[in-house]
């Protein structure tokens, strides 16, 4: 069975937002006897310029024939295209398919036509507010690589483009086609949609502002009990304050972002190395097995020993 595939391009639009997922559908219909019919799609039709240049070839949304899924690409032209017409119209009229999907900013192309209300969604991290801003109705979640809901898929950016990609090529022709296309790509297969978009340190500010310093000082004192009142000792402050002035600054709980960082070191020591759980759970500051396991669950939606599987499977 051929599956149709309209990637809906538009002025400015980010080249790999595009280019990514079209080389997986490619690759799977290389392997599975053409399992995907590509059309590349614009308002005019013709050539159609990305932000860096580069053009490729569309055919009218006039002109396009019917549809299994619609992928709506992000970039900086998207801010434009939210508000085009033509595009929102094609959308709209394209609702009947079997799946909508929209990668990094192409979320909100996705918004303006009214897919996501009451719907979770994932855009770039960097975009995110701005998305959870301007339609309230959506429910977003900023760290996500991709969220499915329904039949509407949306991603991060760039290579979350391929990761989405890939879990509609599971869906559609199971795990082992998905798997022999990140191969072929060389990529991760497969990341977890709830997995974080970015280094936990970096989402913090761990290179610049007021606690930079005690959060360089926490990834490496991670085995040790950081409570509130540790943390508030180290930064010289009372509690009370710490507190009040950490979560401020940092966007989040001192106990959440002692989490997160247990988390990546944790998860870098699970896919990268031999260390039994138990001793990685110790030397993190989960000390429970049991406890780590949860928090991966939480943050991941896998327990660590999947997740070394899956490495182990690369």
């Amino acid at each position: 069975m051929t599956r149709s595939i309209g990637i809906v391009l538009y002025p400015n639009f980010q080249i790999l937002d595009a280019t990514g997922p079209i080389a997986a559908f490619e690759i799977a219909s290389r392997f599975a006897d053409h399992a995907y019919d590509l059309a590349m799609l614009s308002a005019s039709g013709g050539l159609i310029a990305s932000s860096s240049g580069v053009a490729l070839a569309t055919t009218a949304f006039a002109e396009a024939s019917p549809l299994d899924t619609i992928v709506v690409v992000g970039g900086h032209g998207s801010r434009q295209a939210m508000h085009c017409p033509e595009v929102i119209a094609f959308l709209r009229a394209r609702a009947d398919s079997r799946r909508i999907c929209g990668v990094c900013s192409g979320a909100f192309v996705l918004a303006a036509a009214g897919f996501l209300d009451g719907r979770r969604a994932a855009t770039h991290w960097r975009r995110a507010e701005d998305l959870a801003e301007r339609f309230p109705r959506i429910a977003v979640e900023p760290d996500a690589i991709h969220v499915r809901d329904g039949s509407v898929w949306t991603s991060a950016g760039i290579t979350a483009g391929i990761d989405l990609t890939l879990a509609l090529i599971a869906e559609d022709a199971g795990e082992p086609l998905a798997r022999r296309v990140a191969q072929e790509m060389v990529v991760y297969y497969r990341r977890p949609g709830g997995q974080s978009q970015f280094s936990a340190l970096l989402e913090m500010g761990g290179g610049e502002g007021r606690f930079a310093e005690l959060l360089s000082w926490m990834r490496t004192h991670l085995a040790e009990r950081l409570t509130v009142e540790a943390l508030a000792d180290q930064a010289a402050m009372s509690p009370r304050h710490f507190s009040r002035a950490f979560t401020r600054s940092v966007g989040m709980s001192p106990a959440r972002a002692v989490e997160r960082l247990r988390l990546e070191a944790a998860r870098e020591r699970v896919e990268h190395s031999a260390e039994p759980i138990e001793a990685i759970a110790g030397t993190t500051g989960f000390h429970d097995p049991e406890r780590m396991r949860r928090a991966f669950l939480r943050a991941y939606g896998q327990p660590p020993q999947a997740m070394r599987r899956i490495r182990s499977l690369l």
